[in-house]
Protein backbone atom coordinates (compact mmCIF):
# COMPACT_ATOMS: atom_id res chain seq x y z
CA UNK A 1 0.00 0.00 0.00
CA UNK A 2 1.23 3.04 -0.75
CA UNK A 3 0.96 6.81 1.20
CA UNK A 4 1.68 9.77 0.20
CA UNK A 5 1.77 12.89 2.82
CA UNK A 6 2.65 16.02 2.22
CA UNK A 7 4.67 18.21 4.90
CA UNK A 8 5.27 22.14 4.25
CA UNK A 9 8.57 23.62 6.00
CA UNK A 10 8.87 27.48 6.48
CA UNK A 11 13.16 28.86 7.24
CA UNK A 12 13.07 32.34 7.87
CA UNK A 13 16.63 32.69 7.65
CA UNK A 14 19.01 36.05 7.69
CA UNK A 15 19.23 36.77 4.22
CA UNK A 16 16.10 35.33 2.88
CA UNK A 17 12.72 33.38 3.78
CA UNK A 18 11.66 30.01 1.97
CA UNK A 19 9.18 27.85 1.60
CA UNK A 20 9.53 23.74 0.93
CA UNK A 21 6.46 21.82 0.17
CA UNK A 22 7.62 18.02 -0.51
CA UNK A 23 6.16 14.72 -0.59
CA UNK A 24 6.99 11.61 1.39
CA UNK A 25 6.32 8.55 -0.24
CA UNK A 26 5.30 5.96 2.36
CA UNK A 27 5.49 1.96 0.64
CA UNK A 28 5.48 -1.03 2.73
CA UNK A 29 8.83 -2.33 3.45
CA UNK A 30 10.64 0.62 1.77
CA UNK A 31 12.23 3.63 3.46
CA UNK A 32 9.95 6.77 2.83
CA UNK A 33 10.81 9.01 -0.03
CA UNK A 34 11.35 12.46 0.29
CA UNK A 35 10.46 14.77 -2.90
CA UNK A 36 10.59 18.38 -2.88
CA UNK A 37 7.56 19.56 -4.60
CA UNK A 38 8.26 23.15 -4.59
CA UNK A 39 10.56 25.81 -3.22
CA UNK A 40 9.62 29.67 -2.83
CA UNK A 41 12.23 31.65 -1.81
CA UNK A 42 11.66 35.74 -0.74
CA UNK A 43 14.53 37.49 -0.25
CA UNK A 44 13.54 39.45 3.11
CA UNK A 45 16.83 40.52 4.67
CA UNK A 46 16.15 40.39 7.98
CA UNK A 47 19.91 40.29 8.94
CA UNK A 48 20.43 43.92 7.54
CA UNK A 49 18.18 44.98 10.25
CA UNK A 50 19.01 42.42 13.47
CA UNK A 51 23.04 42.96 12.67
CA UNK A 52 22.98 46.67 12.48
CA UNK A 53 19.89 48.23 13.95
CA UNK A 54 19.02 45.47 16.44
CA UNK A 55 15.68 45.00 15.62
CA UNK A 56 13.32 44.43 12.60
CA UNK A 57 12.16 46.95 10.67
CA UNK A 58 8.75 48.00 10.44
CA UNK A 59 8.67 47.77 6.51
CA UNK A 60 10.48 44.49 6.88
CA UNK A 61 7.50 43.18 9.75
CA UNK A 62 4.72 43.90 6.93
CA UNK A 63 6.71 42.12 4.31
CA UNK A 64 7.14 38.62 6.33
CA UNK A 65 3.35 39.14 6.96
CA UNK A 66 2.79 39.48 3.19
CA UNK A 67 5.05 36.31 2.83
CA UNK A 68 3.50 34.33 5.69
CA UNK A 69 0.20 35.20 3.97
CA UNK A 70 1.16 33.91 0.43
CA UNK A 71 3.13 30.82 2.82
CA UNK A 72 -0.42 29.95 4.10
CA UNK A 73 -2.33 30.31 0.81
CA UNK A 74 0.49 28.36 -1.43
CA UNK A 75 0.02 25.14 1.71
CA UNK A 76 -3.32 25.21 1.29
CA UNK A 77 -3.70 24.73 -2.28
CA UNK A 78 -0.62 22.20 -2.01
CA UNK A 79 -3.09 20.39 0.65
CA UNK A 80 -0.32 20.42 2.93
CA UNK A 81 -1.13 18.45 5.65
CA UNK A 82 1.58 19.77 8.85
CA UNK A 83 4.00 22.29 8.57
CA UNK A 84 6.53 23.86 10.83
CA UNK A 85 8.06 27.40 10.72
CA UNK A 86 11.29 27.95 12.25
CA UNK A 87 13.62 31.43 12.61
CA UNK A 88 17.39 31.47 12.98
CA UNK A 89 19.62 34.18 13.81
CA UNK A 90 17.86 37.50 12.40
CA UNK A 91 15.08 37.07 14.73
CA UNK A 92 17.40 35.38 17.63
CA UNK A 93 19.03 38.67 17.86
CA UNK A 94 16.67 41.28 16.95
CA UNK A 95 15.08 43.25 20.32
CA UNK A 96 11.71 42.71 18.54
CA UNK A 97 12.00 39.32 17.68
CA UNK A 98 8.98 37.38 19.81
CA UNK A 99 7.03 40.85 19.21
CA UNK A 100 7.01 40.39 15.82
CA UNK A 101 6.55 36.71 15.87
CA UNK A 102 3.79 37.49 18.11
CA UNK A 103 1.80 40.10 15.22
CA UNK A 104 2.95 37.13 12.26
CA UNK A 105 0.60 34.90 14.78
CA UNK A 106 -2.38 37.23 15.67
CA UNK A 107 -2.39 38.22 11.68
CA UNK A 108 -2.34 35.34 9.64
CA UNK A 109 -2.81 32.40 12.26
CA UNK A 110 1.70 31.15 11.12
CA UNK A 111 3.24 30.05 14.49
CA UNK A 112 7.13 30.70 14.37
CA UNK A 113 9.64 29.37 16.58
CA UNK A 114 12.96 31.23 17.02
CA UNK A 115 15.33 28.35 17.45
CA UNK A 116 18.62 28.28 18.23
CA UNK A 117 21.80 27.68 17.24
CA UNK A 118 22.72 24.15 18.25
CA UNK A 119 18.77 23.43 17.53
CA UNK A 120 19.36 24.51 13.97
CA UNK A 121 22.72 22.49 13.55
CA UNK A 122 20.59 19.09 14.66
CA UNK A 123 17.42 19.45 12.85
CA UNK A 124 19.64 20.18 9.32
CA UNK A 125 22.35 17.26 10.58
CA UNK A 126 19.05 14.99 10.56
CA UNK A 127 18.78 15.46 6.77
CA UNK A 128 20.41 12.93 4.33
CA UNK A 129 24.45 12.73 5.55
CA UNK A 130 24.65 8.94 6.25
CA UNK A 131 25.89 8.42 2.50
CA UNK A 132 28.46 10.38 2.96
CA UNK A 133 29.39 9.83 6.91
CA UNK A 134 29.58 6.29 6.53
CA UNK A 135 32.96 4.89 6.99
CA UNK A 136 36.22 5.75 8.79
CA UNK A 137 36.42 8.99 7.33
CA UNK A 138 35.72 12.61 8.82
CA UNK A 139 34.07 14.97 7.57
CA UNK A 140 33.33 18.75 9.06
CA UNK A 141 29.62 19.86 8.01
CA UNK A 142 29.65 23.29 7.38
CA UNK A 143 25.98 25.34 6.75
CA UNK A 144 26.62 29.01 6.21
CA UNK A 145 23.85 31.54 6.82
CA UNK A 146 23.24 35.14 6.95
CA UNK A 147 23.48 35.31 10.02
CA UNK A 148 25.92 32.42 11.67
CA UNK A 149 27.20 29.41 10.23
CA UNK A 150 27.12 25.79 12.14
CA UNK A 151 30.04 23.82 12.40
CA UNK A 152 30.01 19.71 12.99
CA UNK A 153 32.66 17.62 13.27
CA UNK A 154 31.77 13.41 12.05
CA UNK A 155 33.91 10.98 12.27
CA UNK A 156 33.41 7.28 11.69
CA UNK A 157 30.06 8.10 11.53
CA UNK A 158 29.17 9.53 15.09
CA UNK A 159 29.07 13.14 15.57
CA UNK A 160 32.47 14.51 17.62
CA UNK A 161 31.20 18.30 18.39
CA UNK A 162 29.68 21.12 16.97
CA UNK A 163 29.10 24.68 17.56
CA UNK A 164 27.54 27.62 16.24
CA UNK A 165 29.57 31.00 15.55
CA UNK A 166 27.64 34.33 15.02
CA UNK A 167 29.92 34.29 11.76
CA UNK A 168 27.38 34.66 8.91
CA UNK A 169 27.36 36.74 5.40
CA UNK A 170 25.67 39.47 5.76
CA UNK A 171 26.93 40.30 9.38
CA UNK A 172 30.25 39.90 7.69
CA UNK A 173 29.03 42.60 5.09
CA UNK A 174 27.98 45.19 7.65
CA UNK A 175 30.35 44.24 10.59
CA UNK A 176 33.85 46.46 10.46
CA UNK A 177 36.94 44.67 9.64
CA UNK A 178 38.70 44.22 13.06
CA UNK A 179 35.75 42.62 14.09
CA UNK A 180 35.79 40.01 11.08
CA UNK A 181 39.00 39.52 12.06
CA UNK A 182 38.60 38.11 14.98
CA UNK A 183 35.39 36.06 14.45
CA UNK A 184 37.69 34.38 11.47
CA UNK A 185 40.26 33.81 14.30
CA UNK A 186 37.96 31.89 16.97
CA UNK A 187 36.61 29.56 14.13
CA UNK A 188 40.26 29.11 13.12
CA UNK A 189 41.13 28.51 16.54
CA UNK A 190 37.98 25.94 17.01
CA UNK A 191 38.72 24.23 13.79
CA UNK A 192 42.32 23.49 14.12
CA UNK A 193 41.20 22.50 17.71
CA UNK A 194 38.79 19.96 17.20
CA UNK A 195 40.30 18.33 13.49
CA UNK A 196 44.36 18.15 14.75
CA UNK A 197 43.98 14.62 15.28
CA UNK A 198 41.96 13.13 12.24
CA UNK A 199 43.04 11.93 9.19
CA UNK A 200 41.11 11.75 5.33
CA UNK A 201 39.02 14.78 6.79
CA UNK A 202 36.51 16.64 3.72
CA UNK A 203 34.31 19.03 4.04
CA UNK A 204 30.19 19.06 3.73
CA UNK A 205 28.87 22.11 2.42
CA UNK A 206 25.34 23.52 2.76
CA UNK A 207 23.55 26.85 2.15
CA UNK A 208 22.27 28.60 -0.80
CA UNK A 209 25.95 29.90 -1.47
CA UNK A 210 27.56 26.78 -1.83
CA UNK A 211 24.64 25.60 -4.40
CA UNK A 212 24.85 27.82 -6.41
CA UNK A 213 28.60 27.45 -6.09
CA UNK A 214 28.49 23.81 -6.71
CA UNK A 215 25.88 24.54 -10.14
CA UNK A 216 28.12 26.91 -11.69
CA UNK A 217 30.86 24.07 -11.37
CA UNK A 218 29.22 22.14 -13.85
CA UNK A 219 30.18 19.01 -11.27
CA UNK A 220 27.64 16.52 -11.36
CA UNK A 221 25.63 15.35 -8.10
CA UNK A 222 27.03 13.56 -5.82
CA UNK A 223 30.82 14.48 -7.36
CA UNK A 224 33.19 16.92 -5.14
CA UNK A 225 34.83 20.72 -5.36
CA UNK A 226 38.51 20.79 -5.06
CA UNK A 227 40.06 23.44 -3.03
CA UNK A 228 41.70 24.35 -5.85
CA UNK A 229 38.97 24.93 -7.52
CA UNK A 230 37.04 26.78 -5.18
CA UNK A 231 39.81 29.01 -4.54
CA UNK A 232 39.99 29.74 -8.26
CA UNK A 233 36.32 30.67 -8.22
CA UNK A 234 36.91 33.06 -4.97
CA UNK A 235 39.68 34.84 -6.92
CA UNK A 236 37.49 35.18 -10.33
CA UNK A 237 34.26 36.67 -7.85
CA UNK A 238 36.16 39.28 -6.15
CA UNK A 239 37.55 40.65 -9.11
CA UNK A 240 33.90 40.89 -11.08
CA UNK A 241 32.04 43.97 -9.65
CA UNK A 242 28.81 43.35 -7.96
CA UNK A 243 26.56 44.12 -11.00
CA UNK A 244 28.91 42.08 -12.86
CA UNK A 245 27.74 39.51 -11.02
CA UNK A 246 24.61 39.72 -11.99
CA UNK A 247 24.53 40.53 -15.09
CA UNK A 248 27.42 38.27 -16.17
CA UNK A 249 26.91 35.34 -14.07
CA UNK A 250 22.91 35.72 -13.67
CA UNK A 251 23.12 35.76 -9.68
CA UNK A 252 20.31 37.14 -7.92
CA UNK A 253 20.97 40.47 -6.30
CA UNK A 254 20.70 39.17 -3.12
CA UNK A 255 23.39 36.32 -3.90
CA UNK A 256 25.11 38.41 -5.42
CA UNK A 257 27.16 40.46 -2.57
CA UNK A 258 26.88 36.97 0.27
CA UNK A 259 28.74 34.69 -2.07
CA UNK A 260 31.93 36.58 -1.62
CA UNK A 261 31.71 35.93 2.48
CA UNK A 262 30.15 32.65 2.57
CA UNK A 263 32.84 31.22 -0.49
CA UNK A 264 35.57 32.95 1.72
CA UNK A 265 34.11 30.51 4.92
CA UNK A 266 34.40 27.86 3.06
CA UNK A 267 37.43 28.03 2.05
CA UNK A 268 39.03 29.03 5.87
CA UNK A 269 37.58 25.88 6.99
CA UNK A 270 38.70 23.65 4.33
CA UNK A 271 42.48 25.39 5.04
CA UNK A 272 42.73 25.07 9.02
CA UNK A 273 40.68 21.35 8.93
CA UNK A 274 43.21 19.93 5.94
CA UNK A 275 40.08 19.24 3.81
CA UNK A 276 40.65 19.29 0.12
CA UNK A 277 37.54 18.90 -1.16
CA UNK A 278 34.04 19.66 -0.04
CA UNK A 279 30.83 17.77 -0.80
CA UNK A 280 27.69 19.66 -1.91
CA UNK A 281 24.94 17.40 -0.89
CA UNK A 282 22.09 20.23 -1.07
CA UNK A 283 20.12 19.60 2.07
CA UNK A 284 19.45 22.81 4.27
CA UNK A 285 17.53 23.41 7.04
CA UNK A 286 13.97 23.15 5.19
CA UNK A 287 14.79 19.86 4.29
CA UNK A 288 15.48 18.72 8.15
CA UNK A 289 12.30 20.38 8.87
CA UNK A 290 10.48 18.08 6.72
CA UNK A 291 12.20 15.24 7.95
CA UNK A 292 11.90 15.82 11.60
CA UNK A 293 7.99 16.34 10.69
CA UNK A 294 7.64 13.11 9.29
CA UNK A 295 9.44 11.36 12.22
CA UNK A 296 7.83 13.59 14.99
CA UNK A 297 11.29 14.93 15.92
CA UNK A 298 9.62 18.67 16.34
Amino acid sequence: MLEIKKYGAIDIGSNAIRLLIANVIVAEDKEPQFKKSSLVRVPIRLGADAFVKGEISSANIERMVDAMEAFKLLMKVNKVEKYKACATSAMREASNGEMVVTEIQEKTGVKIDIIGGKEEAAIISSTDLNQLIEGDNSYLYVDVGGGSTEFTLFSKGKIVNSKSFKMGTVRLLNNKKAVNKEMFANVEKWIKKNTKDLKRIALIGSGGNINKLFKMSGRSEGKPISFIYLDAQYQFLKKMSYEDRISELSLNPDRADVIIPATKIYLSAMKWSGARKIYVPKIGLSDGIIKSLHYKIL
